[in-house]
């Protein structure tokens, strides 16, 4: 997935998968997985995607300040 948030592009092909947490089972429509992504220019963000029911039932990407980064792992 790729997009534009405030001139700045967040791309899951171009980009490194730092870690990774997934809820409930594979295909499950409660299901979803947060991953974490830092781009080549050292900018952060999630990646989220799940089933039909669960909380993030469309995929989408939303940018994480480094501050903020140790705190969204610990609290995973």
């Amino acid at each position: 997935m790729k997009k534009n948030i405030n001139g700045i592009v967040y791309d899951t092909k171009g980009s490194t998968i730092d870690k990774k947490f997934t809820y409930g089972a594979y295909g499950s429509d409660q299901g979803y997985e947060e991953t974490l992504y830092i781009t080549n220019g050292g900018e952060y963000f999630i990646y989220t995607n799940g089933g039909k029911h669960s909380k993030y039932p469309t995929e989408d990407i939303f940018p994480i300040e480094h501050s903020q980064v140790k705190a969204w792992v610990m609290s995973h």
